[in-house]
């Protein structure tokens, strides 16, 4: 039987985790962001992701992260910063002394994961093993071919309105890279990523293309492309709305990347001091 998440509330975002540490031992420890285009989506339409992330061995952490257009840009990503400190304080408690850890996340998640790990970088802690990436929305310009295809970018598109109410007109906030990844300049020292995409998945390009930028910047790429049908983004939040199939079909590469220990990022930037 599977442990029932588990919330926590005396933090300044609420917390719910998933999974259980093994006895005697350590797991990773992942902090979890949903989708939801920044102006949607809630801890329990975060569940299919946290729990397919936590079936694959990880204790999870999935953040109630402010949303848009209440709180914009950078509200959000500075949440999971924090969250983020607050689990590497507790992470010999919570996963064992010997675990790594994760930031992940699907869609506006998947931004807000990278917006996270490039904190880490910037601010040279706490050290990640890597980041876990699931259809990214990574570029506000919404121009590739695959979000063309999905009838994306005019007013009333949920990708559009999401990057609009996130920047709350502030149009500068795109060139951020930790509003836009996928516009960053600087990209080296980033932790190892695994990138999913899938052939039906609008997000598709943008997702490609962050993972040939990482891999050019020296950033260690796993690259995954499902079949589908998925039904994402809408499967994120509700298996009905498409297969269920691509959870099950993850389970294995999520286990022998979160079985993996790299080195931590942040001993990158000791070594320069």
């Amino acid at each position: 039987m599977k442990p029932t998440p588990l919330d926590v509330t005396d933090r300044p975002h609420r917390l719910r985790l998933y999974g259980q540490r093994p006895q005697g031992a350590s797991a990773p420890l992942v902090l979890h962001f949903h989708g939801g285009h920044f102006d949607a989506g809630n801890l329990d339409s975060g569940r299919v992701v946290a729990q397919m992330l936590a079936d694959a061995g990880a204790l999870v952490a999935s953040i109630d992260y402010p949303l848009a257009p209440e709180h914009p840009f950078p509200a959000a990503a500075e949440a999971g910063y924090e969250a983020l400190a607050w689990l590497q304080r507790q992470r010999s408690k919570l996963a064992g002394a010997g675990s790594t850890l994760w930031v992940a996340g699907e869609e506006a998640g998947g931004n807000l994961a990278a917006a996270v790990a490039m904190m880490a970088r910037d601010r040279r802690e706490p050290p990640l093993a890597g980041q876990i990436l699931l259809s990214p929305m990574l570029d506000p310009c919404l121009a590739t071919a695959s979000l063309r295809k999905a009838e994306a970018g005019k007013v009333g598109c949920r990708w559009a309105d999401g990057w609009h109410h996130y920047f709350a007109g502030r149009v500068l906030d795109g060139d951020h890279p930790y509003a836009a990844p996928a516009r960053a300049s600087r990209l080296a020292d980033l932790p190892p990523t695994l990138l999913v995409t899938a052939h039906d998945d609008p997000l598709r390009d943008e997702t490609r293309h962050y993972a040939k930028r990482l891999r050019a910047a020296g950033v260690a790429v796993q690259e995954v492309t499902l079949a589908g049908p998925t039904g994402w983004p809408c499967s994120f939040m509700d298996p009905a709305c498409g297969s269920a199939a691509w959870t099950a079909e993850l389970n294995e590469p999520l286990r022998r990347l979160l079985a993996t220990t790299p080195t931590p990022t942040p001993s990158i930037h000791a070594a320069r001091k």
